[in-house]
């Protein structure tokens, strides 16, 4: 038999969008998420991750080891457990949670799981535009200004545009040589870095508390897998059902566990000598800065590149979240939405903001509790028994099977919203301790000192799902083997 792949070919534009993928078109194998997580995390946005176990949590190169290894492999397993629910469903992720929060109900976390993947993306674009603009003042003598800061932001854009626009099969291909060649160089780059370091202040360096420890592995997983967890379903999504899930999961944690953990070791090495790092306006140059001269150019190279591999998959996939609430466009027109978003961001954080780590940090930590609370109900409802209806996962109408009450399925939207307001009473977010955006009135306690308000929130929202679930409405669909369950195959 013949199998039809004409939606997923590489180097040809995919014009499947959200609606289940059968059978008969899955292709692939479970490395796939290793090259998948690998090429998202190779992106230079890991060192100053690390600068701040150093610099604000107090730690010492192996606390922040550790931390970076629990918390990068941990939230990546994770993600890797969701992304199940893709290989089962055969949809993106936001698009099967209409099973679990009704059709109308899933609007909430849709809409919060794409202003997610916008700010990602600003940041990310950002960054890579200043690469890019260091990458000209060295290579022809060009000086910053704002003409040149509005074309490196339009390149880095159009190339990601030319990526994710084309789709999964071309993504998928590039991933995993894209991620040799700039590994590669990116391992180059480091080992010039670790020239740099000042060890004796790294290994005289006091350890620090075990809260801080706590705090930091809560802030690598919020600033590394947790912001991966509503996307792990649209690339698996195109994956035979009979991989065994277990392979996702350990290919997912070691594709993201190994270069986030060299970099932020790495990362927390600089900052051990040097605290600048932490709270450079530009990342780009402060470690530019370290290097000779002569490294410039690949080390910039690299930096474009690992953030071109990270953009285009937050980008396809905030495409996919678009259409999931509602846009009627086609998957490729929601792309080029999405980069027009992306542009404007970028255009506040280079030329209007003042601070880089500022509202970087905020955003990392509000938006983490939402999105934890979607992981809490999600993994929960997963545990107990989900199967999917690719009829009624397209049917928005009220005779669809996920319409539930009045489009809600209440056990799990008020699951989310208790879960949210749970984890925002210990959450305190600003740019510093005079410019507080948010404090929670809870944030002064142990719990919300560690700034472990997203980890409440995720406790929460599974804990009430399940309540509510045993007590009132169940869902419309017989339980069936669980996604997550399905990892211990």
């Amino acid at each position: 038999m013949t199998v039809s792949r004409t939606h997923d070919v590489v180097g040809s534009v995919e014009t499947r969008g959200i609606e289940p993928v059968p059978d008969a078109e899955r292709h692939g194998h479970a490395g796939q998420m290793f090259w998948t997580w690998f090429a998202a995390n190779i992106s230079i946005l890991g060192l100053p991750l690390g600068a701040t176990l150093v610099a604000f949590r107090g730690l010492n190169i192996w606390q922040a080891a550790l931390v970076a290894l629990v918390g990068s492999f941990g939230s990546f397993a994770l993600v890797g457990a969701l992304s199940l629910a893709g290989k089962k469903g055969g949809a993106p992720a936001l698009t099967l949670s209409r099973a679990v929060f009704g059709q109308r109900g899933n609007a909430g976390p849709t809409l919060i799981s794409w202003l997610s993947r916008i700010g990602w993306e600003t940041i990310t674009t950002t960054t890579a535009a200043y690469a890019l603009l260091a990458l000209l003042a060295i290579a022809f003598g060009v000086g910053r200004n704002t003409v040149l800061t509005l074309v490196c932001l339009l390149v880095f854009i159009v190339c990601t545009l030319l990526i994710s626009g084309l789709g999964h099969a071309t993504i998928m291909w590039i991933n995993k040589w894209a991620t040799v060649v700039f590994g590669v160089l990116n391992l180059i780059v480091m080992g010039f870095l670790v020239a740099t370091v000042d060890w004796t202040k790294v290994l005289d360096a006091p350890a620090g508390p075990a809260t801080g420890v706590v705090a930091g592995i809560g802030f690598i997983a919020a600033g590394t897998g947790i912001g991966w967890a509503n996307a792990g379903a649209d690339y698996a999504r195109y994956l035979p059902r009979e991989i065994p899930g277990r392979r996702l999961v350990v290919a997912s944690a070691f594709g993201a566990g190994v270069p986030l953990v060299l970099l932020i070791s790495l990362g927390s090495l600089l900052s051990a000598g040097d605290p600048a790092l932490a709270t450079a306006s530009d990342p780009v140059a402060a470690i530019n800065a370290m290097l000779p001269s002569w490294m410039a150019v690949p080390y910039l190279v690299a930096a474009f590149g690992g953030l071109l591999m990270s953009n285009h998959l937050s980008t396809y996939s905030a495409g996919l979240t678009m259409i999931t609430l509602g846009l009627r466009v086609p998957r490729p027109v929601a792309v080029a939405i999405d980069v027009v978003l992306m542009f404007a961001g970028g255009l506040y954080f280079m030329l209007i903001a003042k601070d880089f780590y500022g509202p970087f940090t905020t955003f990392l930590t509000l938006l983490a509790v939402p999105v934890s609370a979607w992981i809490g109900v999600v993994a929960m409802d997963s545990l107990r028994g989900r199967d999917y209806d690719a009829a009624a996962l397209m049917d928005t109408t009220r005779g669809s099977r996920y319409w539930y009450t009045g489009g809600f399925h209440l056990p799990a939207v008020t699951g989310w919203t208790v879960a949210i307001v749970a984890g925002l009473l210990f959450t305190e977010a600003g740019t510093s301790e005079k410019d507080v955006w948010f404090s929670g009135p809870l944030a002064g306690t142990w719990l919300g000192v560690n700034g472990l308000g997203w980890a409440i929130s995720m406790a929460v929202g599974a804990g009430v799902y399940a309540l509510l679930g045993r007590l009132g409405q169940s869902p419309r669909n017989a339980p069936a083997v669980s996604a997550l369950n399905e990892a211990g195959r």
